[in-house]
């Protein structure tokens, strides 16, 4: 079970990271959200993968889950989900404003400044 779920955390990690290289916006944010699902999955991994085992310590204490992993995650799962809202709207306007939503990066050599120059 914990080489199935570290795959899938790698999976998506390594999906997350390659949308965020991409140079649209669309793809950023989706990026960030698979980045943030894998984070959510290792911390609630991190509690320990027990089936039916109780979030409390009882008489054995060898057979317990830790509840702070999952206070974690549900604290996460609320902050990425305003985080991704935020992202979204500014993206949104970006778009809104410029008519595309490519990310301009200027390349090596080309000689074209991202900021317009100033002149003093």
């Amino acid at each position: 079970m914990e080489l199935l779920v570290s795959g899938g955390i790698g999976l998506m990690a390594g999906v997350g990271i390659y949308l965020m290289l991409r140079m649209r916006t669309f793809p950023v944010v989706l990026g960030l959200a698979m980045l943030s699902y894998a984070v959510n999955t290792f911390l609630f991994a991190s509690g320990r993968l027990v089936s039916g085992a109780p979030p409390i310590l009882t008489k054995d204490a060898a057979s317990y889950t830790d509840p702070l992993p999952q206070a974690l995650v549900l604290t996460a799962i609320v902050i990425s989900f305003g985080m991704t809202a935020v992202v979204v709207l500014l993206s949104l306007g970006a778009y809104l404003n410029s008519g595309t939503d490519a990310i301009d990066i200027e390349k090596p050599g080309s000689g074209v400044s991202a900021s317009p120059d100033k002149a003093g």
